[in-house]
């Protein structure tokens, strides 16, 4: 009896704490925040650079660009998100809706947030949504990322190996109603 209370302790605690949780459309005055976010994921490729600061920063700076510009071209449409939790900006999400799928194309945390079960409620709202649509979800992320353990738990399968890339994809069960 007790571990079913701790049980239900921490899923209300989890609930409570995904209330917090909201997306808003990012704007160009968000743009520091999304370099940092930026920076943050690439991390470990930083600590591999032999250059000083500024150069990481330019480094940064440039890849952020290039990736944002690709974002742009390939998903005009998208719903470039903010991720707030309890006002702060902790991450970001886009996302691009086709008539063939559901597309998303970056989730971001910062590392503080990770791990507490905000990305995985935000990917399965997107989940949710992709089955009332009768579309299946699908992403690339790196091959290395952690990432890939929770895409599979949640249902992703491997549907491309590009190297540095794996695509995946979540396909909603087929209805076998009379």
């Amino acid at each position: 009896m007790v571990k079913t209370f701790g049980v239900m302790q921490k899923h209300k605690r989890e609930e409570e704490a995904f209330r917090a949780v909201r997306l808003r459309p990012a704007t160009l005055e968000d743009e520091p925040f999304l370099v940092n976010l930026f920076a943050a994921t690439r991390s470990d490729e930083l600590a591999l650079m032999n250059c000083d600061e500024n150069q990481k920063e330019t480094f940064i700076m440039l890849q952020f660009k290039a990736q944002s510009r690709q974002y742009e071209v390939n998903y005009p449409h998208a719903n470039n998100s903010i991720i707030l939790f309890a006002d702060a900006l902790v991450g970001r999400m886009i996302v691009a809706r086709t008539e063939a799928a559901i597309l998303l194309v970056d989730i971001s945390l910062l590392a503080e947030y990770r791990n507490a079960g905000i990305g995985t409620r935000l990917i399965q709202n997107l989940l949710k949504e992709a089955a009332v649509a009768g579309r299946p979800v699908r992403l690339h992320v790196f091959s290395s990322s952690p990432a890939v353990r929770l895409y599979e738990r949640l249902g992703f399968s491997r549907i491309g190996d590009e190297g540095t890339y794996l695509e995946m994809m979540w396909t909603p069960a087929v209805s076998h109603s009379c």
